[in-house]
């Protein structure tokens, strides 16, 4: 049961209301943004919220027990709030959102209604519809440590150790030919051996898509200039000239993290787990089932 701000219960209890609903957005980089469906800006937490965003949303509905609880919201695109070109970048992607129920007369007055972050967001023409998630959604991931062949870590993360800034474990490039939206070639990353910054990281540090980062999906050296595949195209074209940081990367094998990174003793994986075939497999008559190691 929520408690209720005492000048807030008595303005609901009254025959007249002035309630609006205010959304505080805040992006994984830190923005922080205000949006409101009443028609007029206003302000309290040091943050301004914004009529002129075009938010709507549908009603909430609570459940009982942990069941997740979602609803939508609606909002027109403007280069004022939330931009397509933003949305399609991925930075509103699980942005954390906090849900209001305010006295539109007297801003003190006001409730949390729901806390979450936004899910699926989809967009159109003129405007988009986000999911914003109940908390009890976190509950539906999965959590801790799955056991698997390959390492469970991310390179360079505490508990793989390997240091990136190692010499021939990163690179600062440009590119210098676009073959499409998901290949290019690129200088100053001569140094770098075939297949060493696949599956790595990779951060544009200038041009339309500066700030967004993109896995590497292959990589190849050649005579003069490097070539790059990523998994995903990036929001705006490539252009010549771009600049990137990028880093290596690991098919996570107990084979690359001996040979490449000499990190056997931090492989987070179990190489030698059965498989499938092996767990379901049964004795067979004359196959010397005497207990003995398995060849």
């Amino acid at each position: 049961m929520k408690s209720l701000d005492p000048g807030l219960a008595a303005h609901l209890a009254g025959g007249v209301t002035t309630l609006c609903r205010c959304w505080r957005v805040e992006r994984k980089d830190g923005t922080v943004m205000g949006f409101t469906d009443h028609d007029r800006d206003l302000a309290f937490d040091s943050l301004a919220y914004r009529a002129a965003s075009g938010f709507t949303a549908t009603s909430i509905e609570d459940q009982l027990g942990l069941a997740v609880s979602n609803l939508d919201v609606e909002g027109a695109l403007s280069s004022a709030a939330i931009t397509e070109d933003d949305l399609h970048a991925g930075r509103y992607d699980d942005a954390a959102v906090t849900i209001y129920l305010v006295n539109w007369q007297d801003t003190s007055q006001r409730v949390i209604l729901r806390s979450g972050f936004l899910g699926q967001v989809s967009r159109g023409t003129l405007a988009f519809t986000a999911e914003l998630r109940g908390l009890a959604a976190r509950l539906d991931q999965a959590a801790g440590r799955i056991f698997q062949r390959s390492c469970a870590w991310e390179l360079g993360d505490s508990r793989c150790t390997v240091d990136l800034s190692a010499a021939g474990r990163h690179g600062t490039g440009a590119v210098v030919q676009v073959l499409g939206a998901f290949d290019f070639t690129a200088s100053g990353l001569g140094s770098l051996a075939t297949g060493v910054l696949t599956r790595g990281r990779l951060l544009w540090t200038s041009g339309a898509n500066a700030g967004l980062a993109v896995e590497v999906k292959a990589h190849t050296h050649g005579t003069g200039s490097s070539r790059l595949s990523l998994f995903l195209p990036m929001p705006d074209p490539m252009a010549i000239g771009d600049g990137f940081t990028v880093t290596a990367g690991c098919n996570k094998t107990l084979a690359t993290c001996r040979d490449r990174f000499s990190n056997v003793v931090n492989f987070g994986g179990f190489p030698h787990m059965p498989g499938n075939d092996f767990a379901l497999s049964y004795p067979t008559k004359g196959d010397g089932n005497d207990g003995s190691a398995l060849t």
